[in-house]
């Protein structure tokens, strides 16, 4: 297949995630994290940091949804990324205020994060990314790693906020998301070699990161769950699918070739309102939607 890069402008879009119990999700997502309800029916909740589209957050309830098995592919994490140390900061404190707890904090070297888990047990990343001209390469490869955060650091920045709460910072997405795989092959023939990612960092153990445009990554792959790892059920707590957001139709269209070379099928999922989109699963059944952006 002919060598193809995604545009720089590429970047996630939403995670759409299957929960057992739709107001407890939004009690997390929406009341302390602070996203804003863009719509709503007796299952569904769109969710953004503006209350307006595009989406970052979909929750889907389903009444026998189950716990994921441990030791299957799928969500690792879903990274809500913050426009500033302060406003990830700020997401913190009222955290802690809440009671809710966390599972890690780490300095990546690109980005500065907190790790915990939603209300379902679907891993969650908070971070804010160190400027680009910080982030150092090497060989091709960003630099990353998993040092100690300075969390009295961040426990002081959010001392500086005297605003009130208001919610989420309207300048906050989703930055990235991590999965699960059976094969890390296998995920970079579909992510790299299909839909025109970078491969930024694989010298992480059972790791790959990828993205476009020199970003650190905007999705990572793992087969920590065990290589070969099975699919979860279609009932399992967890990712149903995440969105990526290409900047034109054109590139809409190679993706759609490119799939159907490599002998991916996908479905035309696009909206009344013109936004054209098409789903597709990589070779695990994890969902990637592609959104080509209206100007």
């Amino acid at each position: 297949m002919n060598e193809f890069r995604l545009p720089a402008a590429t970047q996630i879009g939403h995670a759409h995630l299957q929960v057992a119990d739709l107001e407890r999700a939004l009690n997390f997502y929406k009341k302390l994290v602070g996203f804003k309800e863009i719509s709503r029916n007796n299952e569904t909740a769109i969710l953004s940091a503006t209350g307006e589209f595009p989406a970052h957050i979909v929750l889907r309830a389903r009444a026998d949804a189950r716990p994921k098995p441990p030791r299957t592919t799928g969500l690792y994490h879903t990274a809500i990324r913050f426009p500033s140390r302060l406003e990830l900061a700020r997401v913190f404190r009222r955290l802690i205020e809440n009671g809710w707890p966390f599972q890690g904090f780490a300095d990546h070297l690109v980005s500065e994060a907190l790790y915990l888990a939603d209300p379902d047990n679907n891993g969650v990343e908070l971070y804010t990314d160190r400027p680009r001209e910080q982030w150092r390469w090497r060989n091709g490869a960003v630099e990353m790693a998993t040092d100690p955060l300075d969390v009295e650091a961040l426990r002081r920045e959010a001392e500086k906020d005297t605003a009130p709460w208001e919610g989420v910072h309207p300048g906050a997405d989703i930055g990235h998301v991590h999965l699960h795989v059976s094969d890390l092959q296998r995920a970079e023939a579909f992510y790299h070699g299909v839909l025109g990612f970078d491969v930024t960092q694989r010298s992480y153990p059972g790791a790959l990161f990828i993205s476009a445009g020199g970003y650190h990554h905007h999705v990572g792959l793992n087969i920590w769950a065990g290589k070969g790892a099975p699919p979860p059920p279609p009932n399992a707590i967890g990712l149903l699918s995440f969105s990526i957001r290409v900047p034109d139709p054109d590139t809409l269209r190679i993706l759609q070739e490119r799939l159907r070379a490599a002998g991916f099928s996908f479905e035309d999922k696009s909206t009344a309102m013109g936004q054209s989109t098409i789903l597709t699963r990589d070779q695990d059944g994890n969902g990637v939607e592609i959104v080509a952006v209206s100007n």
